[in-house]
């Protein structure tokens, strides 16, 4: 018998969420030359913010991209881009979400921004390829719960 998602959650609070930032952060420090931070929304908001912050990046935007209707994953479409004028190719820029899944939402951020640098605070094995850098690895089955 297959499990419903919550019989194999993974529970995130917001202090645990703040420390996976941080370690994100850390990670990030001295891999490149960071011009700006553009959150995944709404998901990556709060992890950009503390990656921004911890490596005194002051451009920060956003792009949303929908591809889930509450847990139902549907075909990810950008609804709001960033200004990209300014971020260009993505060259200097850190694209931050908190979690990637099967990497479809992360495929299409990637067509826009092919140079920007991909980080994840969480990561399933599916979408790991579409991320440059991530902090901790949950198995396929596992359905996280953010705060």
């Amino acid at each position: 018998m297959d499990r419903l998602p919550h019989e194999k959650g993974f529970h995130v609070s917001w202090d645990q969420l703040h420390r996976d930032s941080r370690a994100l952060a850390w990670r990030l420090q001295g891999q490149g030359d960071w011009r700006a931070v553009i959150a995944i929304t709404r998901g990556g908001m709060a992890p950009a913010m503390i990656v921004a912050r911890e490596l005194d990046i002051r451009m920060v935007d956003t792009i949303s991209v929908k591809s889930y209707d509450h847990q139902t994953q549907s075909e990810p479409r950008v609804i709001k881009f960033p200004d990209m004028e300014v971020m260009g190719d993505g060259e200097g820029v850190l694209i931050v979400d908190d979690l990637v899944d099967t990497g479809r939402t992360l495929e299409v951020v990637r067509a826009h921004l092919p140079k920007a640098h991909v980080a994840t605070v969480y990561a399933k094995p599916k979408g790991r390829p579409m991320v440059d850098t991530y902090v901790t690895e949950v198995s396929q089955d596992t359905w996280i719960f953010f705060p």
